[in-house]
């Protein structure tokens, strides 16, 4: 079974910057993509970043480009998120997601295992 805990959350001042890490545990081989979710006002959770788990190759969203970086250690297999340049409206629970998808994935629909989340507060 596939289990992910996020750690790394916290409490940080606008521009400041946090590492996430989601220590992902049970991966199989059809492990494609690890991604990084946070809830968007009114709307699904909000796509904030991924990387697919074989090639390395990661896609961000928009609004986060030039400010977080996605990256992964395979031997650990844990996936990180460097937030730099943090915003208050960055404010959010953070979730690691799963998808065994062969695509680019962005819905949080399209991931079936998910972590617990880590709080992570910006304050102005």
């Amino acid at each position: 079974q596939v289990q992910l805990v996020e750690s790394g959350g916290g409490l940080v001042q606008a521009g400041g910057s946090l590492r996430l890490s989601c220590a992902a545990s049970g991966l199989t081989p059809s492990t494609r993509t690890l991604a990084w979710f946070r809830p968007a006002p009114g709307a699904e959770r909000e796509f904030v970043g991924c990387i697919m788990w074989e090639s390395g190759a990661t896609h961000l969203a928009e609004s986060v480009k030039g400010r977080f970086t996605i990256s992964r250690d395979n031997a650990m297999k844990t996936m990180f998120l460097q937030m730099n340049s943090l915003h208050p409206e960055d404010t959010a629970v953070y979730y690691c997601a799963r998808t065994t998808s062969v695509f680019l994935r962005t819905l949080a629909a399209d991931y079936g295992d998910w972590g617990q989340g880590t709080q992570v507060t910006v304050s102005s």
